[in-house]
């Protein structure tokens, strides 16, 4: 409704690790965010695009495993717009899906998927930075634990019956459906997770409007603000295989 301006977000998942990829634009026919470009996303993305009648800005990207960033150089040449990642996780760009991994996706999906190439344009994020972009004040938290440079991003609501401090938040791989991120990869430490679900994720739990976005399912934030950490109750639904979902709100 004119006046009253939402936040439009579409969601699809990879080819490959069940990854999300998210647009976030504030609304149709406006310029866009793309947030983890994983496997094989280029033809879905386009389309999702054209649907919309979006213009990319940027992506950002939540961490530099490889089934978030797949398709980033691609997508950044594309439509010769930059990419934004936590400095913590640049060296993984070097190489982010390593042989096993790379020769897994080549023997499934060819080797278009398996190819890589740095994008040209990467900037640097960090803690508490605020990324003016798309129309959007994009806030970056810095929330190591599933790997050194994660990073959750958050948007205020743009609905003005929302309730104060509601925001959208996408969350990358700090929580997954149904659980925290996972700390045994590469990068991972406990430790560091605990300390961001206590000081980035719990503080979140204050506004009910607000919602959580997984790249790894949707996420919905449930339960007392008080509870403590180890009783917090995360709840979602993946995307189903193959399908788009699409939000405005």
């Amino acid at each position: 409704m004119e006046g009253h301006p939402r936040v439009l977000v579409v969601g699809f998942p990879a080819q490959a690790f069940a990854t999300n990829c998210y647009v976030v634009a504030v609304e149709r026919g406006a310029e866009c965010i793309v947030v983890d470009p994983g496997v094989g996303v280029e033809r879905v993305l386009a389309e999702t695009l054209r649907e919309h009648r979006l213009k990319p800005q940027a992506v950002l990207l939540t961490h530099g495993h490889g089934d978030h960033v797949a398709s980033v150089t691609p997508v950044c040449g594309a439509y010769d717009i930059p990419a934004y990642l936590h400095g913590d996780d640049a060296y993984r760009l070097s190489d982010p899906f390593g042989p096993g991994l790379r020769e897994l996706l080549r023997s499934q999906l060819g080797s278009a998927a398996a190819a890589w190439r740095q994008p040209d344009d990467i900037l640097p994020l960090v803690n508490g930075l605020v990324v003016t972009v798309a129309g959007f004040e994009v806030s970056v938290d810095h929330a190591p634990g599933h790997t050194e440079g994660s990073v959750m991003f958050r948007l205020p609501s743009r609905d003005p019956a929302a309730e104060p401090g509601a925001q959208t938040c996408l969350c990358g791989d700090v929580l997954f459906a149904g659980s925290i991120g996972r700390t045994d990869l590469p990068g991972g430490d406990h430790t560091a997770m605990q300390r961001s679900l206590a000081s980035k994720v719990l503080p979140l739990r204050g506004f009910l409007a607000s919602r959580l976005l997984g790249l790894h399912g949707a996420i919905a934030l449930r339960g007392d603000l008080h509870e403590p950490l180890g009783r917090l109750r995360l709840g979602g639904a993946g995307l189903p295989g193959g399908r788009r979902g699409v939000d405005q709100s």
